[in-house]
């Protein structure tokens, strides 16, 4: 991630994004949950990349640097908390649960109108109570360290129906086959 925008405000919308297509790396001052209705999102730091298809939300710490990902069209539900409030209390992005009740109340509260009316704030608080009893998934992809690995990755994130065995895609990452049999031993020491 190299180019990094401000967004001091994280926004609460519906968002559609075709497959393929993404949005780049950013920040918010707030916290952030991301919700793909439709679709399958992966949202990458530089610590890694969570996974969520329509049965699981993300959360985005604030001040995450963050970029989102479409596998799949997506519909995106994203819905922004002041840095204040963090019902997860939470500090790492985390993928989370979402059962039926919570992907309703999801769905709808970032839908327009986003006013202040009473009966928003008390679909707000059942939101934030689901998401308190939502479940974490262990669905996290750390990020390589290994520069050659890092390279082999981006291949594959570039063209995931990319056919090259191991060997071919660690050769074009400048590895050999005695880069592999040393890493094992070191691993195993």
């Amino acid at each position: 991630m190299t180019k990094i925008r401000h967004v001091a405000t994280a926004p609460t919308r519906v968002q559609t994004l075709a497959r393929g297509t993404g949005i780049t790396a950013h920040r918010h001052d707030d916290h952030q949950i991301v919700y793909a209705a439709r679709g399958t999102l992966a949202i990458t730091t530089d610590r890694g990349s969570w996974i969520a298809p329509a049965t699981r939300a993300i959360w985005v710490p604030a001040g995450t640097v963050h970029a989102h990902h479409a596998h799949g069209e997506l519909e995106l539900h994203l819905l922004g908390l002041p840095a204040a409030t963090n019902p997860l209390r939470l500090r790492e992005p985390t993928v989370l649960a979402v059962g039926p009740l919570l992907r309703e109340l999801i769905v709808e509260y970032t839908r327009p109108p986003h006013d202040e009316s009473a009966p928003r704030r008390r679909l707000r608080a059942v939101l934030l109570d689901r998401l308190r009893a939502a479940p974490q998934q262990p669905v996290h992809l750390p990020a390589p360290s290994d520069p050659r690995l890092r390279a082999v990755c981006a291949m594959l994130r570039a063209d995931p129906a990319d056919d090259r065995t191991l060997a071919a895609l660690g050769a074009a990452a400048g590895a050999s086959g005695r880069t592999r049999r040393g890493c094992s031993r070191r691993t195993s020491a």
